[in-house]
């Protein structure tokens, strides 16, 4: 037990259960369905009522109705709502609904639920292309997600709660719009969910089984079906969750095997089962990714809509991520090492280098067995990207973990760029992961002791709504884009500028539609030479900088070192001097 214990003692008359969920919105109304069941006597139903009232600011609403049974369902109507918007696409309103069991004008039983009010649908239509989509609409409108896993927040959970509410800032610093909480997770309790609803962050939560073939007999399957129904009964009333998923690539573990998913009963027809009778209006996957029957049947993975890209982890521009054609990556990553003062927390002094064949780095890379562990691979690995990107292996510590924070913090910023250059092709990227839960070299952009990697500046800039990115070079060109991940309009002035010579590559205003990209112009550049170009942009309302690293690799580290200074000078947001220190 890591939460909190109590002893409730339930009254003679109480509202046993709250369901509260959405089925349309728009600027204009809005309806309101909230479903109730109530514990008392048969006496209490004559003469009874159910009084309903709820508060976003200047709006609100209340209603009364006449009460014959211990459960029902109240539809209310509501003009001019305000909506609950994903961030980045609008304000994340939340009513405060209040609701009375009343009986011949004596108050019974009351209780008080924040609701959201927004529509939520995962649209896996086929394409122009022939594949299955997956975008997710909020309120009828098309999100592009941008967003990261959750890790448990601490190793040891009964210190979660002290952590939590500082994870989820940092997704939103980050500019994240959401959280997918992964099978390999516990639930989270309220607190998360409500700090996501108040922060506008969408939850995407796995049920919690993960990366294995899971018992398909009848107790195991009732063990599933009696979790289920706690869960959602808990979980369902939070705008934030938008999307249950079976679990974590238990289907792509049965593929492997050979076996087909589809007979997976537990998240085929159990978990299914329950979601028809708790929460039928929230998008349903089996399983991250999930295998469609198309995909089983040809035994081409390059049909599924949505996929985790981890492949080979080599060069993050290399024809495994360039070829992907999914429409939507649910987990992606690369390493960077923590800053060295928090790696001098958890390594002995006389285990800080070098990192091959050293047990404390292959323990703290997630093998718990050290070096004759399976995992033991993880620090080879990052030296394996640092050498994708700047062909030679750094001679200290303090090179190798700069070297492995610029190869992360570039891939990270990559994955982010292709998907919104690919716009509305590509619908979605959540990559691993925001924080680390323990002290440990790997994908996290933001150390145990909460070092920020420069991965975390890199996204913090590319992932913020309207951004400037500059596509892959094609015969010599580089096309320079603003994205607009809002349903605001965007106008304002921008400028590309070479980072060594100051010149000026191309400049002036600009106009992007509501949720959509906007072809500024294109740059010649120059062949076969690395060169760093700098953005920057201004809007009555908002301004921002980014950067675009050119070049064929290997690239040389210590020109790609030195570019740091003009990287972080474009907003002060970091101190180039002291990264990865």
């Amino acid at each position: 037990l890591w939460r909190g214990v109590e002893i409730v003692e339930h009254p003679q008359d109480e509202f046993r259960d709250l369901y509260a969920y959405c089925l349309r919105a728009t600027a204009t109304r809005a309806t309101l369905d909230i479903h109730y069941v109530l514990n008392t006597c048969p006496e209490h139903l004559e003469n009874a009522e159910i009084y309903v009232c709820g508060h976003c600011g200047e709006s609100h609403f209340e209603t009364v109705r006449r009460l014959h049974r211990f459960a029902g369902l109240i539809g209310i109507e509501i003009d001019n709502p305000k909506l609950w918007w994903p961030l980045g696409y609008g304000d994340p309103h939340l009513y405060e609904v209040y609701v009375e069991f009343r009986q011949a004008g004596r108050l019974l039983a009351s209780r008080t639920i924040n609701v959201g009010l927004r529509t939520v649908a995962l649209d896996r239509s086929l394409q122009p292309d022939q594949r299955f989509g997956f975008l997710f609409r909020i309120n009828g409108e098309p999100i592009l997600v941008k967003g990261a896993n959750w890790v448990p927040a601490d190793a040891f959970h009964s210190r979660d709660a002290e952590r939590i509410s500082h994870h989820l800032d940092l997704f939103v610093e980050a500019g994240c719009n959401l959280v997918r909480c992964w099978g390999g997770n516990v639930y989270e309790d309220s607190a998360f969910f409500d700090q996501c609803d108040r922060l506008g962050l969408m939850v995407w939560q796995d049920f919690a089984m993960a990366c294995g073939l899971y018992p398909q007999d009848e107790a195991f399957a009732e063990t599933i079906r009696r979790e289920a129904v706690v869960v959602v009964r808990k979980l369902r009333n939070h705008p934030s969750l938008v999307i249950w998923c079976g679990d974590n690539e238990c289907d792509e573990n049965a593929f492997s095997e050979q076996l087909d998913p589809g007979t997976n009963r537990l998240t085929r027809e159990v978990i299914p089962r329950v979601l028809v009778d708790e929460d039928p209006y929230r998008p349903y996957v089996p399983s991250s990714p999930y295998f469609t029957p198309e995909a089983v049947a040809t035994q081409d993975v390059h049909q599924l809509p949505e996929r985790h890209l981890w492949g080979p982890r080599d060069y993050y521009k290399s024809d495994y991520y360039r070829d992907n054609r999914a429409a939507f990556v649910s987990e992606i990553g690369f390493h960077g090492c923590p800053n060295v003062s928090s790696i001098k927390r958890f390594i002995a002094p006389e285990y800080l280098w070098p990192w091959k064949d050293n047990p404390q780095w292959a323990i703290h890379a997630s093998d718990p067995l050290g070096l004759e562990g399976p995992y033991a691979y993880r620090s080879e690995l990052m030296a394996k990207q640092i050498r994708s990107v700047f062909g030679t292996d750094p001679a200290t510590l303090e090179d190798f973990a700069l070297a492995s924070q610029i190869v992360q913090a570039e891939a990270k910023k990559s994955f982010v760029e292709t998907t919104r250059l690919a716009k509305w092709s590509r619908t979605g990227v959540i990559w691993w992961n925001v924080i680390d839960g323990w002290p440990q070299f790997s994908d996290a952009v933001v150390d145990y002791y909460y070092g920020k990697k420069l991965a975390f500046y890199y996204l913090r800039r590319v992932q913020q709504p309207l951004c400037l990115m500059t596509a892959e070079p094609v015969d010599g060109q580089v096309v320079v884009v603003a994205g607009n991940d809002s349903l605001e309009a965007r106008s304002g002035t921008f400028r590309v500028w070479d980072a060594d010579s100051g010149a000026t590559h191309l400049e002036g205003s600009f106009d992007v539609p509501v949720n959509s990209n906007a072809e500024l112009g294109r740059i010649m550049i120059t062949p076969n030479r690395a060169q760093l170009l700098l953005l920057s942009w201004k809007t009555a309302s908002v301004s921002g900088v980014n950067h675009a690293l050119i070049g064929d690799v290997p690239l040389d580290f210590k020109q790609t070192r030195d570019w740091l200074a003009a990287i972080a000078a474009l907003d002060g947001t970091f101190d180039s001097a002291s990264v990865a220190r």
